[in-house]
């Protein structure tokens, strides 16, 4: 596995590949990586013969209060990971590198509508950072696919939209939500929870199983989101396949997690 840090670096690799017709998978991280994100790069080298993995932990994304400075970083633990599962590029470029001329004065890339409500809502400004990351990093490396993983259900939402609107070539692929044994969705994030806050966590996604087994039997009275799972808007009686999401703060860790379900 190679680690590239530069745009002249990654777009020789690219410019190698596609002389010899070699397809490109990219797996956006911003590191700290677990299994669920291992998953993503099994998944990406199921569609593609070269396999790109970036850490970058991107500052446009966090609000005012949020966990910028102490999002934990692992590069050396992650490179090892990585390594393990034969990736062909591990991609960490520097802020320089994904915003040439600045954040304050950086291209912001904008998807209306789908952001307004949930992630977008609690966080505002989150999903521009976001998109805007995803835009560039897909400008850097080119790939054909990006895996992004169910948890973050709105984000890839998010990230389709902005992908078709801008026609970009690039098919996105949503990998389903790897959980601990005990049904947590797998997150870095998780390490921020005390012994007691992590023996209640996952009380969580019991919770969106029970409303799921609810949903089926045809209750639909709910104080969660349930949304429409293609678009996020309100459900009505013709639709088939809906999605329940649920965010909770727990001590510092903000918990995500979502299930699909067919009706």
């Amino acid at each position: 596995m190679q680690v590239v840090t530069s745009r002249e670096e990654m777009r020789e690799l690219h410019e190698g590949w596609r002389h010899h017709n070699e397809h490109v998978a990219l797996v956006p991280t911003m590191g700290n990586l677990h299994a669920g994100h291992l998953s993503l790069v099994d998944l990406a080298r199921q569609h593609a013969e070269r396999v790109v993995v970036t850490v970058f932990v991107n500052p446009t994304q966090f609000g005012t209060g949020e966990d910028f400075e102490e999002y934990p970083r692992t590069l050396k633990r992650d490179t090892q990971r990585l390594k393990k599962l034969d990736a062909d590029v591990l991609f960490t470029p520097d802020v320089d590198t994904v915003y040439p001329f600045g954040i304050d004065k950086a291209t912001v890339v904008s998807v209306p509508g789908l952001t307004r409500n949930f992630c977008g809502a609690s966080r505002p400004g989150h999903f521009d950072g976001v998109t805007t990351v995803v835009a560039r990093l897909f400008a850097l490396v080119q790939p054909d696919v990006a895996v992004f993983g169910q948890k973050d259900y709105q984000q890839q939402l998010v990230i389709r939209h902005m992908t078709a609107d801008l026609s970009l070539p690039i098919k996105i692929i949503t990998a389903p939500t790897v959980r601990e044994p005990d049904g947590l969705a797998m997150s870095s994030r998780n390490q921020y929870l005390s012994e007691a806050e992590r023996a209640v966590a996952p009380q969580l996604h019991a919770a969106l199983e029970m409303i799921g087994a609810e949903l089926q039997n045809g209750k639909r009275n709910f104080e969660v989101a349930i949304r429409r799972a293609e678009n996020l808007e309100h459900p009505d009686r013709d639709c088939d396949e809906i999605v329940v999401l649920v965010a909770a703060q727990l001590g510092k860790a903000r918990l995500i997690d979502n299930i699909v379900v067919t009706i």
